[in-house]
């Protein structure tokens, strides 16, 4: 009897130091941010019966789990030793993007499908992106601006190569990403003032290209003569969603073509109000004036301002808010720059996509098609955001580990 009551202590203890070795804030919002999206995703395909994608969206969450729980309990300089591979293995999969194997949809390449499931490429991109930087950064005792030469030349280029053939897919919203998330952590490694400020004016030159070749464009729609003709390698639809960011009277006064997502976004997200019309009424997406296709993806927040409101948003928020400022309480506890610069990255990264994604549905962002964290649907965007977070949890697991 005493051997079964010290078999039970024991076992008890250990799920004690279990329960201590784990964070679970960051694991309980990921499911109730996965839970809202599947929810909001059945609402939007409710008339479609057997078609409906939540059931695909379960079976990604599932999946994401299990990386979840598996990343987690790898230590995490293992993915820094591997990084290589993943970079290497990211570059071959943007590059078969241009082999019979990709597929071309709306004028960009974007996926690779694999029987039933597509895979896109450019989120594999963006982490190990990440994951490179973060392991050079973090070997470099450097103290001065020259001796940080070396580290930011190495992380640009590294950048560099997985973000152009980002954009020639093209997929403008994320070869944004990658310099911003670079940027991001040459800033927490210490990298003095004066090179930011120089980056900065290298920033507004590159917006007043932008603008000079959207104004090309713009005199182009309305048949102005002008010497000068767009120039950027850019896509027609995406200088027509810059246009209808900064310009709308230009490229759709009537808000009936590039303009139409936004204005109908606008209008679910009013038509909210403060409560919600409640789950399973969201009217602009089953009515189809916002497509379906979108309201799954790049616009599902718009679908959830409608069915909850002003208030719903705000939890959704406090959720973001908690599960990015978590993150970043876990980077300050890492026991080496490893840990540190990496949670601060993914902190930035998951960052970036709501702030993108909401400003976007809202009128105050160019249409990027950036997707929302766990919200949205889409299978290798939900899977990077599982394995991101289970980056997290190992560095916080290991955290005092020899």
């Amino acid at each position: 009897m005493n051997r079964w009551v010290q078999w039970v202590y024991y076992r008890l203890q250990s799920l004690q130091q279990d329960r201590l070795a784990y964070d679970w804030v960051n694991p309980i919002i990921m499911l109730i941010l996965s839970a809202l999206g599947l929810a909001l995703i059945y609402s939007v395909q409710l008339d479609v019966g057997a078609y409906a994608k939540w059931h695909q969206q379960l079976v990604w969450i599932l999946v994401g789990l299990c990386v979840y729980g598996i990343t987690a309990r790898i230590h995490y300089k293992f993915f820094f030793q591997n990084a290589h591979w993943l970079y290497l293995l990211s570059i071959i999969a943007l590059c078969v993007l241009w082999t019979p194997l990709g597929t071309s949809f709306g004028g960009s390449r974007r996926w690779i499908y694999c029987g039933a499931f597509a895979v896109q490429p450019s989120t594999l991109g963006t982490l190990a992106v990440l994951l490179m930087c973060v392991n050079h950064l973090a070997r470099m005792h450097a103290t001065s601006l020259k001796e940080h030469r070396e580290g930011i030349l190495y992380t640009a280029v590294i950048g560099c190569i997985p973000c152009l053939l980002i954009f020639i897919q093209p997929d403008l919203g994320a070869a944004i990403l990658i310099p911003a998330v670079i940027m991001g952590l040459w800033f927490v490694a210490n990298i003095k003032l004066r090179f930011f400020v120089g980056l900065m004016v290298v920033g507004v030159l590159g917006l007043g290209i932008i603008a000079l070749d959207s104004y090309a464009y713009s005199a182009q729609l309305q048949q102005k003569t002008l010497t000068i003709k767009p120039f950027l390698p850019l896509k027609d639809y995406q200088r027509n969603r810059i246009l209808s960011f900064a310009a709308p009277s230009v490229v759709d006064p009537q808000g009936v073509t590039v303009g139409w997502q936004l204005k109908q976004s606008l209008i679910a997200i009013s038509s909210g109000g403060t409560s919600g019309k409640g789950w399973l009424n969201n009217m602009q997406s089953q009515l189809g004036f916002l497509p379906k296709a979108t309201s799954l993806d790049d616009f599902i927040f718009a679908v959830l301002a409608e069915e909850t409101g002003l208030w719903g948003t705000y939890f959704v928020f406090a959720l973001y808010g908690i599960l990015i400022l978590n993150t970043l309480r876990i980077a300050l506890i890492a026991r080496d720059l490893f840990g540190y610069y990496l949670c601060v990255g993914i902190a930035l990264l998951m960052a970036m996509h709501v702030w993108i994604n909401v400003g976007m549905t809202l009128g105050i962002m160019p249409i990027t098609g950036i997707s929302i964290p766990f919200l949205s649907y889409g299978g290798s965007f939900m899977l990077m955001c599982f394995f991101s977070q289970g980056l997290v949890q190992s560095v916080y697991r290991f955290r005092l580990s020899e």
